[in-house]
């Protein structure tokens, strides 16, 4: 009997041994980039994992600029690659992949789009609907902010300008008393990079007028359009502006705001920690941000950025990646993302919770920036806009074409585009 029994144990212990591993479901994760966090997504990623021990998630990253990232996407969307499940996307990519047919519609997983999108910003619950699916769900938003020197402003007794005519003349008044002759008025961005598309639209923007409909046609008054171009060209003689404009990019903004070299700067979210923690900052404390100036008779409007989480149409674990997806995009990773990273959250109630506000004050000056802020054209043929408004755009402030020419040029060639 003792044999028997031992025999039995043993034979328990074989068939045990012999029995499958968990089942694990391995998802891989395109994160982007340095300014899209991939630190603190990995965080988040842990967290899952923690809660849902039958997944494992595998992070890639890469891409400066949203034009590289674009690049690659594109490229390994376009191949039907089934390695890649979730892809972190900018905001004007929506239209374009999922009219390639490169994204999952989320509608099964996420329920209806006017459901689903409800608690997000207006901007973001638009961009990522597209012939009512689901394409995207919002990550974290982002904004081209004006961001000031408030230590001049107060020096010199000079309130937040409303009009690009009324920060023209602080930025003079600036510039002469403190006989720096480094000390730049404004810096945007100029060489034909992403963030120029918004160059562009700002002072369009900025007079009222939209640059397609809702149904994403073109709506591009060129009068008002060249009128915006010749308003920087005006800055720039003026000597707001440097005369080399049509070289700068995002980083060289933020490099010489950062050392006390501009009054006011456009850029991106991300930029105030870097102003605010840089070692080498010599602004720290000393920043203030305002919404963008209008021209007179129009209202101030601001270029909405900001990253979004897709299931690729090629993945082989569409329900677990949109599980995933949704955990990605709820309150609760919202809320971390802000203060931690301080990552401009897409719900509202995110920007006056206790713990956010206290981690990150600006936020109160940063919420109604973007809630007003506006997106970029919504295309299936994006590539082809933003490339014919920013190069474009860029040739002008290089004084390579007038303005009159330049909008002509973005009209005609986005007219076939945007139809």
């Amino acid at each position: 009997m003792k044999h028997r029994i031992g025999w039995l144990l043993a034979a328990g212990l074989l068939a045990l041994s012999t029995l499958p591993a968990l089942a694990q479901t391995q998802l891989r994760v395109f994160s982007g980039g340095q300014n899209q966090r991939p630190d603190l997504m990995k965080k988040l990623f842990d967290q899952y994992q923690k809660a849902n021990p039958g997944v494992t998630i595998q992070v890639e990253t890469g891409g400066a600029t949203s034009e590289l990232q674009r690049q690659y996407l594109s490229t390994v969307l376009n191949a039907k690659d089934p390695s890649i499940d979730i892809y972190l996307i900018d905001i004007v990519n929506p239209a374009q992949y999922f009219g390639a047919g490169w994204l999952e519609p989320l509608n099964a997983y996420v329920g209806d789009a006017a459901t689903a999108m409800k608690p997000y910003l207006p901007v973001y619950a638009s961009s990522n609907v597209i012939n009512g699916q689901v394409a995207a769900m919002p990550a974290f938003a982002d904004a081209m902010f004006m961001y000031y020197r408030k230590d001049l402003l107060d020096k010199y007794k000079i309130a937040e300008p409303t009009t690009w005519d009324e920060l023209a003349a602080a930025s003079k008044k600036i510039q002469a008393g403190e006989g720096n002759a480094n000390l730049q008025g404004l810096s945007i961005q100029g060489a034909p990079i992403e963030g120029t598309v918004c160059t562009f639209l700002l002072p369009y923007w900025s007079q009222g007028k939209e640059f397609n409909d809702a149904a994403g046609k073109l709506t591009l008054d060129r009068e008002a359009a060249a009128k915006g171009l010749q308003m920087w060209l005006g800055l720039v003689d003026a000597g707001v502006i440097k005369r080399n404009v049509a070289e700068v990019k995002t980083p060289d903004t933020v490099n010489e705001f950062k050392a006390g070299q501009v009054v006011f700067a456009i850029n991106w979210g991300f930029a105030w920690d870097r102003f605010k923690d840089d070692a080498d900052s010599k602004v720290s404390g000393k920043v203030g941000v305002m919404p963008l100036p209008a021209m007179p008779g129009g209202k101030s409007a601001t270029c909405i950025g900001g990253w979004q989480w897709a299931v690729s149409a090629f993945s082989k674990n569409k329900a677990e990646s949109a599980k995933l997806v949704r955990y990605m995009a709820s309150p609760q990773a919202s809320k971390f993302l802000a203060t931690d990273g301080s990552l401009l959250p897409t719900y509202a109630s995110v920007y006056t919770d206790a713990d956010v506000v206290k981690a990150v004050p600006w936020f109160k000056d940063a919420a109604k920036v973007v809630v007003a802020g506006k997106s970029r054209p919504q295309s299936a043929q994006y590539g082809q806009v933003s490339d014919a408004i920013r190069t474009t755009t860029s040739a002008v402030l290089a004084r390579t074409k007038t303005p009159a020419e330049g909008a002509a040029e973005i009209g005609s060639r986005l007219a076939r585009v945007m139809r």
